[in-house]
């Protein structure tokens, strides 16, 4: 039978959402470089890019190598007063030429569409992950889903080729139902693929923060209602735009607590760099009071203590290390502790992923796991528990170790190894904990960069084969495998 799309809400639901208020927001958002090739942006932001740098990005226009077709360009006018004095923060929003070099990437980083069993829903751990919306209030120039935000068309395992669509509840909600309820039928096992359940849910895309209160409240209730135990919102909000994070948010997050009040919530915030949430003066040092405390941007600091303030509620932030951006250990170490202090826990740095022209933004994976290490020097054992991860096929996987000295009578390990360590692993998660090690390559931005030198592989990593297609036909089953 075709899926119902048709999603009607309980009496719980119903009373919840009848509470939400909304709110207006006024982001002043700057879309695409047109505004500053024709200088129509506001008089005090065509600064932002310089002649020199508009004649290139002009150039560029049309050709092969247009840096909009790869991703569009997006700054909010909070972000782009932090950026105006922050070299690392405009490396993080101005588009630059050196974007499209080197075009080499995947379209699917992660052969993430090999996980997902209804459109717009990745099922590839005990947890989903739903793109609910395909944009953000501002876009960052490493993004993870460039191909979804800049609307790209991808080959997917069935050899068609579409967009990357979004979720939708009555679909979402309906494979969550049928999946679990498999699982609980069979003992706590799924009876075809062994998964336990579904009990987590990612709300990301995009970002589900430009969404308005009674959207996000919708995806919320809804979930909370199929039985998910636990949600997560991924944001990049309180960076771009944190007035979002205003009474009539936080209000309806304190509604759903309390109607849902067994449901875990997390808001997942990401912040690569300190500029984006200390506050600086004329001479770009950090602000202090007189106590000698390190100053939040007021606005940013305003939405953190509304959400730590929430017992109930967790604020976690992650972040991968890039080129030009974060790759410093003075400023991770910084900020891993600021927002330790501020209530918040610090969760992954990560290496760039393989995207479209990830070989402008990704930092060696051997100085990332270097850069990682050398910031949290220095660091309590509650401000350092952020791990370095780089995603594989096979799922989330650690930068365990880099050593400097060989491992004697094993051959390759000359100059080194580096150790990866499988976190998180599809499916039944057969392989997580095992090891690969491999000989070093200061050069290497990806797993290909050590092809040739793979020592030991417990965990596969150089022997991946695809899954088999978990696209729902009519059959509940065949999204979990």
């Amino acid at each position: 039978m075709p899926e119902s799309h048709e999603y009607v809400p309980t009496e719980r639901e119903q009373a919840f959402l009848a509470g939400v208020e909304e709110s207006r927001h006024e982001r002043n958002i700057i879309n695409g470089l047109a505004p500053f090739f024709d200088e129509r942006a506001p008089a005090d932001m065509l600064e932002f890019y310089s002649p020199s740098e508009i004649v290139q990005l002009r150039t560029l226009k049309t050709t092969e190598r247009d840096v909009e077709k790869r991703m569009p360009v997006k700054v909010t006018r909070h972000y782009y007063e932090l950026a105006r004095t922050s070299p690392p923060l405009q490396r993080l929003v101005k588009a630059s030429p050196d974007e499209t070099l080197d075009l080499a990437g995947s379209e699917d980083p992660g052969h993430q569409m090999d996980y997902s069993p209804v459109e717009g829903m990745l099922h590839k751990y005990e947890m989903g992950l739903l793109y609910v919306v395909s944009t953000c209030s501002a876009h960052c120039r490493f993004c993870y889903r460039e191909e979804l935000i800049a609307r790209k068309e991808i080959t997917r395992q069935d050899g068609t080729v579409a967009k990357k669509g979004l979720a939708s509840i009555p679909e979402v909600i309906g494979y969550i139902r049928r999946f679990n309820a498999d699982v609980a039928a069979n003992g706590g096992v799924h009876p075809v693929c062994g998964r336990s359940k579904l009990r987590e849910i990612l709300l990301s895309g995009g970002d589900p923060m430009v969404l308005n209160n009674g959207k996000i409240a919708a995806w919320l209730a809804a979930l909370a209602e199929a039985g998910v135990e636990s949600i997560r919102i991924g944001t990049k909000e309180m960076a771009f735009y944190p007035e979002r994070f205003d009474d009539a948010f936080v209000a309806m997050l304190d509604r759903f607590h309390r109607a849902y009040p067994e449901v875990g919530l997390h808001v997942v915030v990401h912040f690569e760099h300190p500029d984006e949430f200390l506050a600086r003066d004329a001479d770009g040092a950090y602000r202090r009071n007189d106590a000698g405390f390190l100053q939040w941007v007021p606005a940013t600091g305003e939405a953190m203590r509304k959400l730590v303030s929430r017992g109930w509620l967790t604020v976690e932030n992650q972040s991968p290390i890039i080129k030009g951006i974060n790759d410093d250990p003075d400023a991770l170490r910084i900020l891993q502790r600021e927002f330790k202090r501020a209530g918040g826990e610090n969760h992954y740095f990560f290496c760039g992923r393989d995207i479209i022209a990830y070989r402008a933004f990704n930092v060696p994976i051997e100085r990332a796991w270097q850069i990682l290490n050398e910031s949290q020097k220095g660091l309590s054992g509650i401000e350092n528990h952020a791990r370095l991860s780089i995603t594989h096929y096979k799922g989330k996987t650690e930068v365990n170790a880099v050593t400097n000295e060989p491992i004697p009578g094993l051959r390759g390990s000359e100059n080194g190894v580096v150790i990866f360590k499988i976190l998180r692993n599809a499916g039944t998660a057969p392989d997580r904990g095992k090891v690969c090690i491999v000989g070093r390559n200061p050069e290497a931005l990806w797993f290909d960069g050590y092809d040739d030198r793979v020592l030991f592989d417990e965990a596969g990593l150089y022997a991946y084969a695809r899954v088999k297609s978990l696209r729902l036909t009519h059959a509940p089953v065949a999204a979990c495998r």
